[in-house]
Formats: C-alpha cells, structure tokens, sequence
C-alpha cells in the first residue's frame, strides 16, 4: 500500500488544480442553456448568490475534510472517525458518483472530440445552415464514431492522471486554466461583436423577475453544486493534497470566484451570438452542438477563414475544460485503488478505464441503439444524469456537511480551517453557522424540488 502522498506545489498550483475540476462542461456547455431556460440575468444573480452563500462553505468544508484526514475520499470520514461506522457509505458514494459521472460525461467528451476534427476540417462552413445542426442527430445515432471518440477522450484524461499529481494533474492545470481563459475570452470579444449581438448581452445584465419561478432557485443551486463538483469527491480528494501551510478559505475563494467568472464568460460567449442569429436562449442542453455550428456554417459565405478559426476556438475551449473536469473525477478512482490496494498510478488507471468504459459504451448507445430502453422512462444516458445531478450529488453533501458540523468538533473544524490559528479566523463563526445549520437545508430543498418537480 503506499505512503507517500504527493501534495501540490503552491497556493497558486492548488487553485488552479481546483478551478479546473470546477471549470468544465458544466459552465460551457451546461450553465447556457439552464440560463436560457430559467430566467437570463435575474437566474444568473440567483446563481451568484448560491455559489458565495450556500455552496461556497460546503466547498471549504469538502477541502478541509480531505486536508484533515490525508486520504483519498473514500477514506476521510473513516479516517477521523475510525469506530464510527455510519458514515462508511459516504466513502462508497464518494468513490461510485465520479466513476459514474465519468462513464457519462466522457460522452459528451467524446462528442467535443469529434466537433474539434469537424471544426478543424471547416466542416461547419462548408455545411449550409439549414442542415448543419442535423450534424449532431446524426452523429450521436451512429453507433461507433461517437465510442471512438469517447474512448480517446477517457485515454487522453488517463494518460494524464497516471503521470501523477505534480507532472500530470499540477502541470496540466497550471497551463490549461489560463489558456482556457484566453480562449473563451476571444470567443468572448468575437460574440459581442456580431450585429445583433446586444440583445443577447442585455439578456444577460438586465434582469426580469418575473422569468423566475420556484424551480429556478432550485436549479440555480443545482448548477452551483455540479459547476464546483460538490458531493463528487473529487473536492475532498484534491484537498487532501494540500500543504498544511496553505489558506483554505482563500483557496476555496479563489476556485469559487474563477468558476463563476468562467461561467459569465461562457455565457457572453454564447448568448450574444444565439442572440444575433436569432436562434431561442433555451434551447437546451443541444446548444453548443446543435446551435453553435450553425451560427459558425452562418459565417461560412462572407467570413470563411474567420469562421473556421473561430470555430476552432471555441470547440477547443470545450475540450480542455471538459478534460480538466474528468481528471479530477478520474483521481477520485486512482487514488482509492492506490491507497486501498496498493495499486500503482498506471494499474489503477487501467482498472478505472475498464470500469468507466463498459458503462460509459452503454450511455453512448443510449443515443442511438440502445434509444428504446429506458429506466424509469429515461434512457441510460439521461438516467444516470439525473441520478447523479439531483440525488447522489446532493446527497453525498449533504452527508460531508453533517459530518463537518456535527461529527468533528468544531475546534477541530477551526485548527484546519485557521491553520492552528497561524490563518485569520474572523470569517470561521458565519461559515461554520453556515456549514451545520443554512447549508444542510438548502441541499434538503434542492432534493426535494428535484424530485417532485
């Protein structure tokens, strides 16, 4: 079994490790069209305050519980409190939600993959715009492209994870982050620029109230939850590759706030130009592959090599941040076989690819072959989605905050948090507060409005 825990290199290093499991398709691809289909600005401030009040603190309380203990996130609990069986399940769920959410989200990895070749090829622009959005329909319904592609994705996330935490994860979020940011930037400058375009920044900045309904709290929360990976365990276990020296309440800030700027931008990357091609806001989760290309094959007949390049960007920003994502959702895997079993970096990896993929070939066919069945009248795909997002997710945070608030001592909670009392602590009473007693019942409510709604 091994010992020796790699840790990150710096402060720096840290959040942008973090900010990468948080950046990913849950703001390119998700967070545009749950905008557009639940209120523009006014979810959007909504959507704010969830991430800085409510999912914030459960974030500080996921690192602290993985710095805490030193171990993967199967272990932490077990850990710190070793006769104490209750909370054994949360280490199972902590391990099965991310191998399941991989299975799945190296689906639509797999299908940026192909857009990226599509992009690169000027497959876009040479498409006429009323066709080009039937790309997608037929893609997904092949039964063999779309597992090609998955399948490269989930190496391209291994292969990375197996070199370790310092020369794969460390070293691929501390260049992809910032790149990242520059792209969606440029994507940002391109869409603002199109005629027609401000609508769709108003749509943005100028919030109407009466576009919320109860259901729009409840999925602002949501996409807080799944934007920052909360009750994923890859949280837990990234914090448990912390130095002791290192502010958490500072590294959780700073994740936080550069999840949420990415989302803004991803939305003004996407939104003015919906907008000025005159295509509907809530669209849904089709936008980025159905309506997208079609604002890009639109550019085709003036603007060629433009569209091409632009085009290229784009797809390219939403295969880095999903592999950023399904890297830490890999390590959640790897580092329990490593530390469970003794497995090397490269076995676990393996174990983890057979494990993800077999169920992962299963939700790629449910988009064509395997459309028919269903469980509980969702396909494969669509099930595990809604399993993960709104109960197993929800559920496994709503374990860790109790565990927090009430399982370890609250000096406990302030020695990690304030570093022994070396960091700052003004701020520990309001998060604390928040942590056992606010965010328990904001996960409860986003449960319950899930299920019944």
């Amino acid at each position: 079994m091994s010992h020796n825990r790699e840790n990150f290199g710096s402060l720096t290093t840290a959040i942008f490790a973090m900010a990468g499991s948080a950046i990913g398709l849950g703001n390119i691809w998700r967070f545009p069209y749950i905008v557009g289909e639940y209120g523009g600005a006014a979810f959007i401030l909504i959507y704010i305050l969830a991430t800085m009040l409510v999912s914030l603190p459960i974030f500080v309380a996921e690192v602290t519980l993985g710095r805490r203990s030193r171990s993967s996130a199967y272990g932490s609990m077990q850990k710190l409190r070793p006769d104490d069986r209750r909370w054994k399940l949360a280490g199972i769920m902590s391990v099965l939600i991310p191998m399941v959410i991989v299975s799945y989200y190296s689906v639509v990895g797999g299908w940026s993959v192909d857009y990226l070749g599509k992009a690169l090829a000027s497959e876009f622009i040479s498409e006429d715009p009323s066709t080009v959005s039937s790309l997608f329909g037929d893609f997904i319904s092949n039964p063999w492209l779309p597992l090609v592609m998955q399948m490269l994705f989930l190496l391209a996330t291994l292969v990375i994870v197996a070199l370790g935490v310092k020369s794969g994860i460390e070293k691929f979020s501390k260049y992809s982050i910032p790149v990242l940011f520059v792209l969606i930037l440029v994507m940002c400058i391109y869409s603002i620029s199109l005629p027609g375009a401000g609508q769709g920044v108003r749509y943005l900045l100028h919030p109407d109230f009466s576009q919320i309904s109860p259901r729009s709290f409840a999925y602002a929360l949501g996409q807080s939850f799944f934007s920052l990976s909360l009750g994923a365990g890859t949280i837990v276990t990234y914090g448990s590759y912390m130095r002791s020296r290192e502010n958490i309440i500072q590294t959780s800030a700073g994740t936080a706030v550069s999840d949420l700027l990415f989302a803004l931008l991803a939305g003004l990357a996407i939104m003015p130009a919906v907008f000025a091609a005159g295509i509907e806001p809530g669209a849904g989760p089709g936008l980025i592959f159905q309506t997208i290309p079609y604002i890009f094959s639109s550019m085709g007949a003036s603007m060629p090599v433009v569209g091409t390049v632009i085009s290229v960007v784009f797809f390219l920003t939403v295969v880095v941040a999903a592999l950023t994502s399904s890297i830490s959702l890999v390590e959640v895997g790897v580092a329990h076989l490593n530390e469970k079993y003794g497995l090397s970096r490269i076995k676990a990896c393996i174990v983890v690819f057979v494990l993800c993929s077999s169920l992962g070939v299963l939700c790629s066919l449910s988009f064509g072959p395997l459309s028919s069945f269903t469980i509980f009248g969702k396909t494969i795909f669509d099930f595990c989605d809604w399993l993960i997002s709104n109960m197993m997710m929800p559920l496994l945070a709503l374990i860790t905050t109790l565990f927090i608030g009430f399982a370890l001592k609250r000096s406990e909670v302030r020695d990690e948090i304030t570093n022994s009392g070396t960091v700052n602590g003004k701020v520990f009473p309001v998060f604390y507060f928040i942590l056992k007693w606010v965010a328990p019942v904001f996960i409860i409510v986003i449960m319950v409005t899930n299920f019944i709604l």
